[in-house]
């Protein structure tokens, strides 16, 4: 983004001339895509332009132009609008980390909660859906030292009122996983791809991952480069040390470092892991994954502790939990806890309910809600995942649950008993037709439906509430990711 050029082509209104590729357009953003990019029109033809906010009135070099549309470069703000601000990192408008470090946290809050219900209302079908506003972590004080200070579980609420803090927007992630590369004059890097590229912007420090691991980000690089280890090379299949991950317990502060390789051969990693647990404190663990393929999966599917343990403990809603470092668990502790608060409190469980959590992982949700009913049966395709769960159910003394391997469309339909809860946690792509088939048969009393993507809830919501089967009562959405336009959703329905 820079100065405009005088004698650059704009966008005549009057005229087509502009509407192609490499040419200037002025547009005012009036509203942002799912993926956080801005939306403008001109000539009845609408604009797309990442790194803008409703309100910009900008110019746009266009990159791409079909016929009715076109994808723009952001090439200079005209006017600002008001809830533009300043990015807290100063390679926001290069790195891919974020998109929305740009945009007020109050207004992208506001634009989570409207992007859910234009999803529910356009492809679900359901007028006035009740959206409650976006739950966000609580105001916390700086992380020091140690570990860090959080309110008690549950019924944590964040927002933008009550003593005037705001919610904790930055430095939430509790995980990051750093491609590795080489720069021009031969030094290690770390850090994350460039929007819509694979260049590689080097990064000391992250503003949105937790503070702790910014001194482990900042020096592995260099302690790679004196051991020599050569970083992997994807073009030519050539070199060992491919990512860095890092992870931390935000309640306990124990951390964990993996490097990912391409084979076993480390010479020297014995020592310089314990050289890692020796100047890191909270280090609990160094380990290796092994992954051989040309691929862009990060992990391979073989992990070796180096030194200290394979896993680190975190506290999560009054239990303890083992972590690895290829363990699915939310990235943002805070949210996801309060979100477990609010289902716990929306259920108002009596205690001798049977509860089926379908997509169950480790046993995130599966583990606290087990502790407010009857019988609880955790369904997960991930076998790994399943042996974890149930690890994590010992630790905690929770013997009420009932761990089962497969795909849910399968399993389900075979229970032995009949739920009278069904909690659905899937991926993206939102549940196998198969398994809403399945509920409409079984026909649970209350469902809980948890959505990483509007879109794909919107459309499963549709086929249960059809024929008034079912009736959804609340859609609460969760901050899990803030500076980016990821929403997450909790959607309740009775029957």
């Amino acid at each position: 983004m820079g100065m405009a050029n005088p004698k650059s082509k704009i966008y005549n209104p009057q005229s087509l001339d502009s509407w192609r590729q490499g040419e200037l357009v002025e547009v005012t953003i009036t509203d942002l895509t799912d993926e956080g990019d801005g939306v403008g029109r001109t000539l009845e033809r609408v604009v797309f332009v990442p790194d803008t906010v409703v309100g910009d009135r900008i110019q746009a070099r266009l990159v791409r132009v079909k016929p009715q549309y076109a994808h723009g470069k952001l090439h200079q703000i005209l006017e600002s609008s008001r809830d533009r601000i300043r990015p807290s990192c100063f390679v926001a408008d290069k790195c891919g980390g974020c998109q929305w470090q740009h945009i007020n946290y109050e207004y992208q809050l506001e634009a989570k909660r409207n992007q859910v219900i234009q999803a529910l209302e356009r492809i679900g079908g359901i007028s006035n859906p009740p959206v409650e506003g976006v739950l966000t972590s609580p105001p916390t004080p700086p992380l020091q030292g140690e570990g860090s200070q959080t309110p008690p579980f549950p019924g944590r609420e964040g927002g933008l009122g009550g003593l005037g803090l705001m919610p904790q927007s930055l430095g939430y992630r509790n995980k990051a996983t750093y491609p590795l590369g080489i720069s021009s004059t031969g030094q290690v890097q770390a850090g994350y791809y460039q929007k819509s590229s694979h260049h590689l912007i080097n990064l000391n420090q992250c503003p949105v991952q937790d503070s702790r691991l910014n001194p482990l980000l900042a020096n592995v690089k260099k302690d790679i480069e004196n051991r020599g280890w050569q970083v992997y090379d994807e073009n030519r299949h050539k070199g060992q040390v491919r990512h860095l991950g890092l992870r931390i317990g935000r309640r306990t502060g124990e951390m964990l470092l993996t490097l990912v390789v391409k084979d076993w051969h480390l010479p020297g990693i014995e020592a310089q892991a314990q050289e890692w647990l020796q100047r890191y404190p909270n280090l609990v663990g160094v380990l290796l994954n092994r992954n051989s393929q040309r691929t862009n999966a990060i992990f391979g599917n073989q992990t070796r502790c180096i030194a200290g343990k394979h896993y680190l403990v975190e506290e999560f809603a009054n239990l303890k939990f083992h972590i690895r470092p290829d363990t699915f668990f939310q990235v943002n502790t805070e949210v996801a806890e309060a979100l477990v608060g609010k289902i716990i409190d929306e259920l108002n469980l009596q205690g001798d309910e049977v509860l089926v959590d379908a997509y169950c992982g480790i046993g995130t949700m599966t583990l606290p809600l087990a502790k407010k009913v009857g019988q609880a049966i955790g369904l997960e395709l991930q076998g790994e995942a399943i042996e974890q769960a149930k690890t994590n159910a010992e630790l905690n003394g929770i013997s009420n649950i009932n761990f089962q391997v497969g795909a849910v469309e399968k399993l389900l339909p075979d229970l032995e008993v009949t739920p009278d809860i069904v909690l659905l946690d899937p991926p993206r792509k939102g549940c196998d037709r198969h398994v809403i088939d399945t509920l409409l048969q079984i026909k649970p009393q209350r469902i809980v439906y948890v959505s990483c993507k509007p879109a794909t809830l919107a459309r499963d919501l549709k086929l249960l509430c059809q024929d008034g089967q079912y009736r959804l009562t609340r859609v609460q959405p969760a901050d899990f990711f803030p500076q980016t336009s990821h929403v997450e959703c909790a959607a309740f329905l009775v029957r």
